[in-house]
């Protein structure tokens, strides 16, 4: 998928006074294509690197990881001076991280632990004010730099994990009820005052795209307009007048790339697509079902829930069906931080993997039968 990412940027990019005839010549002509190739070559190595980490160093480390991510978000917001969003910070080379897509991990790390803690977490006023603010904490950072998106993906997996590790079911319906009733409230605050914000904008072109079609709805429109072009097969690659050509759609090589693959590939391509971030989500739920140490299964399952979350918030938003959240593609959308975090979380789930005999002696595939131990008699 990630090699698929680099040719679906390769084809968003594709300049109008391109005369390169080959694929390797479009590449190597796309400077956003050239840098996903040299985060296509980093994956590994992070991945590699993740999984060979003893398990018994993650758990010791994972209150230092947790810190030191809330530490680098809260020092990005700082020092950026820049308007609007402040979620990216330079580094080297021209090049810029996204602090918050680390943050996504951490949280898994730290609410994993806290949550394999008890056999039913959240049972006391204690253990529950923890937890909350765990995720409140980073979260009210990460929405002070603007990057609502990755709040949202924070719950989402926050509630998913919650949901797995036993959590009283009345208890996660209150808490439901409490953030509706919170959006709610926010949205009358903004509609009676009148407040501008883009991401407000976004909900209400959402709502009501006819109220803004050239402003706030205009990519949202222009996505399904590409999308819809290109019927059952597509209409090709690297096609003069086509509207990734055009750039008809703002940032369709990075959180808009959905588009670019339904006007290039068409509904067979987005099928494919689709059918392959289906089988990585079962295969997730998977391996959590046969790993018995809770805190490695709700690692799982907190990587399956974001990824589960940026898919369906993604493909959603570019089909008009959902939001825009400038939440990116998994392994498809452009971007070094967001490739990153994605294979590092593949990683976790990888070493958990790996390592899940040190709870139950049981080779893979795992059942749930219990182990049993014949001794020679002598």
């Amino acid at each position: 998928m990630c090699i698929f990412g680099v040719l679906a940027v390769c084809v968003a990019t594709f300049s109008t006074t391109s005369e390169a005839d080959s694929w390797l010549s479009h590449i190597v002509e796309s400077s956003y294509a050239m840098r996903q190739c040299f985060f296509l070559l980093l994956a590994p190595i992070i991945v590699v690197f993740i999984m060979n980490i003893p398990f018994h160093i993650i758990r010791r480390f994972t209150k230092v990881v947790y810190v030191a991510a809330s530490g680098l978000v809260l020092f990005t917001l700082v020092t950026n001076g820049a308007e609007g969003v402040k979620a990216w910070t330079d580094v080297i080379w021209g090049m810029t991280i996204q602090p918050s897509e680390f943050i996504k991990l951490a949280m898994i790390l730290m609410l994993a632990q806290e949550l394999a803690k008890h056999e039913s977490p959240m049972g006391t006023p204690k253990e529950f004010m923890r937890i909350m603010m765990l995720i409140a904490v980073p979260g009210i950072i990460i929405l002070a730099s603007g990057e609502t998106g990755s709040l949202i993906v924070i719950v989402f997996l926050a509630a998913v994990m919650m949901f797995f590790s036993n959590v009283n079911m009345k208890l996660l319906l209150t808490m439901a009820a409490v953030v509706i009733l919170l959006i709610l409230a926010v949205y009358g605050f903004v509609i009676a005052t009148g407040v501008e914000d883009y991401r407000i904008n976004r909900i209400l072109a959402f709502l009501n795209p006819e109220l803004s079609p050239l402003d706030d709805a205009y990519q949202m429109r222009q996505s399904q307009i590409a999308i819809g072009s290109g019927g059952v097969g597509g209409i090709g690659r690297f096609v003069d007048g086509a509207m990734s050509q055009l750039n008809y759609v703002p940032a369709d090589w990075t959180d808009f790339i959905y588009s670019t693959i339904g006007e290039a590939w068409g509904f067979l391509g987005c099928t494919l697509v689709l059918l392959m971030y289906l089988l990585i989500i079962l295969r997730m739920l998977y391996l959590a079902r046969f790993t018995y140490d809770k805190y490695g299964m709700l690692i799982i399952i907190g990587v399956m829930g974001m990824l589960l979350f940026h898919v369906f918030e993604n493909i959603g938003m570019t089909l008009g069906l959902m939001p825009i959240t400038g939440i990116p593609l998994p392994f498809l959308s452009y971007g070094g931080s967001n490739m990153t975090t994605n294979m590092g979380g593949i990683a976790l789930v990888l070493n958990v993997t790996k390592n899940r005999s040190l709870s139950a002696a049981i080779s893979a595939p795992q059942t749930s039968t219990p182990t049993v131990r014949y001794i020679r008699r002598r």
